[in-house]
């Protein structure tokens, strides 16, 4: 496992970390999560993402048993959590990233996840109603009050992240250092265009998430949707027109035979890929069983082994052409 510099932060993660998202609470107990969390420990990950609207906060709930029943040295690893859509459907708790909802969240989330602070915040999504220097001073509040090390955004404009580490350079606040956007060889535009400035002139870091496309590219769901998969889920049925996609699963099919020569799955090569790209600070993955977290920590060995002419040959298969990625 290597690790990288969050853009040009200190703080290192692991090239591949591990996310909470979709499984804990609703595929995963406490047994089972710190059961996944081990494996990825053990293999060298660092890094566990969690988000206060994960499962209604019972995800954090899971994450935070979980690291007690490990036991794990603080210091030897890092969690990170999100804000913007909340836990309530009330005024001022709901879709805002205004400062109560974001010092009020802060302590939740440490409570459920029985932590004095967390390493990593995300803005989770954009606030176009809240000014966003409100946002960065409370994001700064929650750093100096040392509930938090580093901010960052989440699916926002390249706009809005410049606007923020102005208005935090010109008041000497703690800026924001991340992005999360999504990002696998179906969602590449905006991280590998959008972004571009950020990285480059900002340093700016990221924690990629979703490299499998909820799964889409692990080929599972090439002979229809398996009765455990996340598309199966009621509250993921949104999935499911994705996942059933004529299109996409040809594309991800026409995979398969490069997959092969290079002696690994379709999960390993779509992570792998995802890895290649140099702003990318890691890669969050997801399971839902031990066999998985196994599987996804073995891309490591096929980043390597993709060699140019091999990549050019996977933006083929999505329709990208090699002069048309450079511009």
């Amino acid at each position: 496992m290597e690790y990288r510099h969050l853009g040009r932060a200190g703080i290192r993660v692991s090239e591949l970390s591990f996310g909470s998202w979709v499984t804990f609470s609703n595929q995963a107990d406490v047994k089972a999560a710190a059961d996944m969390m081990s494996a990825a420990y053990e293999a060298g990950v660092n890094f566990f993402d969690n988000a206060e609207v994960y499962a209604g906060g019972k995800s954090e709930e899971v994450m935070g048993a979980a690291l007690k029943k490990l036991g794990w040295r603080r210091g030897s690893y890092l969690v990170s959590t999100k804000f913007y859509w909340g836990l309530f459907d009330t005024v001022n708790e709901r879709n805002t990233l205004n400062r109560k909802r974001l010092l009020e969240g802060i302590n939740g989330s440490l409570q459920r996840l029985q932590l004095e602070y967390v390493d990593l915040i995300f803005c989770h999504r954009p606030d176009p109603f809240t000014p966003i220097e409100e946002t960065v001073w409370a994001m700064h509040n929650i750093i100096e009050q040392g509930k938090a090390f580093y901010w960052g955004t989440s699916e926002w404009a390249a706009a809005d992240i410049v606007q923020a580490i102005e208005i935090a350079d010109k008041h000497h606040l703690h800026k924001p250092v991340m992005e999360q956007p999504q990002y696998n060889l179906f969602e590449r535009a905006r991280f590998g265009k959008e972004y571009t400035r950020l990285y480059q002139e900002y340093g700016y870091g990221s924690t990629t998430w979703s490299p499998l496309a909820s799964g889409l590219l692990s080929g599972k769901y090439n002979s229809g949707i398996p009765k455990d998969s996340r598309a199966s889920l009621k509250s993921y049925s949104w999935l499911r027109k994705q996942m059933t996609d004529q299109d996409k699963l040809a594309r991800v099919k026409a995979l398969e035979p490069i997959a092969k020569e290079l002696g690994c799955t379709l999960a390993q090569l779509s992570i792998a890929w995802c890895l290649k790209n140099p702003f990318v600070s890691t890669v969050i993955t997801g399971a839902s069983r031990v066999e998985q977290v196994h599987e996804n920590m073995k891309a490591t060995e096929v980043a390597p082994k993709l060699t140019p002419e091999i990549m050019e040959r996977i933006d083929r298969i999505f329709g990208i052409e090699k002069e048309e990625d450079e511009e």
